[in-house]
């Protein structure tokens, strides 16, 4: 753990001496997110790009932690020194525990018109992107899916699947509130089933997808969402994911406003703009999730191919915050 910290602040050190003197400038947005989002093929130049064309001058910066979970440990790190004016990407399974450390202002935004399968009343956190967990498989290799953790379960050893890690991933984490959302205190013996059939448990959605691309796994824990980006980006129509009779557990994106950001008005403006149309467009075709409002004809087609699952799994914020930490020993514990 020392060191695991000693190294969290050495890298902190180098990112503050490698912030863009703009981060500096009363013009200047510096935003912490995860490398995918900030990637150039990910959302962030795009959004960059049509934001700084209608707001007077002003400058958007990304900052990428390689998980969003670890962009809000920066700045819990960085203290009173953080250059972050905004955290964006953390989702809300974790925007209870953001809450806690008292570090997010009210954005203050009138939110109507949203598409998500929540009512949505947050007063810190705006939500821009959302998806369902899921396991994703490629129908050419895998004809007969499993359709529940329980036929997961029942598979042959051979059939692996890849997961996150639940406490540097937010698609590990959402995995765990998955099954105990599903099987509350028998939990522990679904893990305990699954254990065979876990190839590896990763850090992040990268790796684990990576590998399952390679053909290492059978199945990757991932999203709805993820058939699209195949179909579109790659005219390949072979992926789908497993609709679990259990249901499904929703992921919602959000981005927050600091407290200690001398830019409240500039945030703010970037808050309203990702709820916009002209930001909404640019998500779902780079980070490859659903758009928080309906883009009607103008969303491709192959994020409607397969239908939404049937059944929506929920967990309340309190809950979630208080048990989140038990539940990942309870599942650690399981599968080692």
């Amino acid at each position: 753990m020392v060191k695991s910290i000693r190294f969290a602040l050495a890298v902190l050190a180098g990112l503050a001496a490698a912030l863009p003197a703009a981060a500096q400038d009363a013009s200047a947005l510096t935003i912490y997110t995860y490398d995918g989002f900030a990637s150039e093929w990910g959302p962030g130049p795009g959004l960059k790009k049509a934001f700084e064309a209608q707001c007077n001058g002003c400058t958007v910066n990304f900052v990428a932690a390689d998980s969003s979970i670890n962009a809000l440990r920066k700045v819990q790190l960085e203290g009173a020194t953080t250059q972050a004016d905004m955290i964006l990407g953390l989702d809300t399974a974790t925007a209870g525990e953001a809450r806690t450390t008292g570090l997010f202002a009210d954005h203050g935004l009138e939110l109507t018109g949203l598409d998500i399968p929540v009512t949505w009343t947050d007063k810190q956190f705006v939500p821009f992107d959302w998806g369902y967990f899921a396991f994703v498989y490629n129908k050419t290799k895998v004809p007969n899916p499993p359709h529940s953790f329980e036929e997961l379960i029942a598979m042959p050893e051979s059939f692996k699947i890849v997961i996150e890690d639940p406490r540097s991933d937010t698609p590990g984490l959402g995995l765990l509130l998955w099954i105990k959302a599903a099987y509350g205190d028998k939990a522990p013996e679904i893990w305990k089933g699954m254990k065979p059939h876990i190839l590896t448990m990763t850090k992040g959605w990268s790796e684990a997808y990576g590998l399952f691309l390679k053909g290492e796994a059978d199945m990757a824990l991932s999203y709805t969402t993820s058939p699209a980006y195949h179909a579109v980006s790659e005219k390949d129509e072979n992926y789908a994911f497993a609709e679990f009779t259990e249901g499904h557990f929703p992921q919602i994106e959000v981005a927050g406003i600091l407290k200690s950001s001398p830019h409240q008005d500039l945030a703010k403006q970037f808050l309203a703009f990702l709820t916009t149309k002209d930001a909404q467009l640019v998500i779902p075709t780079t980070n490859w999730m659903y758009p928080v409002i309906d883009l009607g004809d103008e969303l491709p087609a192959a994020f409607y191919a397969q239908p939404k699952p049937a059944k929506v799994l929920e967990l309340d914020e309190a809950t979630i915050t208080a048990n989140s930490k038990s539940w990942i020993d309870e599942a650690l514990a399981a599968i080692q």
